[in-house]
């Protein structure tokens, strides 16, 4: 695994996906070990992704289980949803930028600064995952009691 990808970057996503999914959703996400994701293509039926720049350039994205992310949304709103629409795939986009940005608030503690664009959403089985670099894409898995979610990011060499 690339040296660019330590603890120092990992740790915010890890804690971003607890965090927000616990608060926002009420759900338990253990993470998984990281791995490197060489299909490039999504293990999740839904995925949101959101370009970053700043002191690197990459592609960070959200994939979802389909059970996994209509139980997350049914919590989130308080209504019961039983299949991918546009209302899900709008909280997709929202999750996604949530847990960005507070990845990169922690980030910002750490001395990093980026910015993000607006997130764009996915839908489908086994779709490409279009990361803006050739980067090698780092996985990292969560479990929920409702099935599986992995955070991928896709950066540029970090100018410190």
């Amino acid at each position: 695994m690339s040296s660019k990808y330590d603890v120092r970057f990992i740790n915010p996503f890890l804690s971003a996906v607890i965090d927000v999914l616990g608060t926002m959703a009420m759900v338990q996400a253990t993470p998984g070990k990281p791995y490197i994701n060489t299909k490039r293509v999504a293990v999740g039926d839904v995925t949101g992704l959101i370009g970053i720049n700043g002191q690197a350039t990459g592609v960070i994205s959200l994939t979802l289980e389909e059970k996994c992310i209509l139980h997350i949304v049914s919590n989130m709103l308080g209504e019961e949803y039983s299949r991918i629409n546009d209302d899900i795939a709008d909280a997709v986009g929202e999750l996604t930028n949530m847990i960005a940005g507070q990845a990169r608030a922690h980030l910002a503690n750490e001395g990093l600064k980026f910015q993000a664009s607006t997130p764009t959403v996915i839908i489908g089985k086994n779709h490409t995952l279009s990361h803006v670099n050739k980067e090698p894409i780092l996985a990292i898995p969560f479990t929920t009691p409702q099935g599986q979610l992995v955070v991928e990011m896709s950066i540029g060499a970090i100018e410190e």
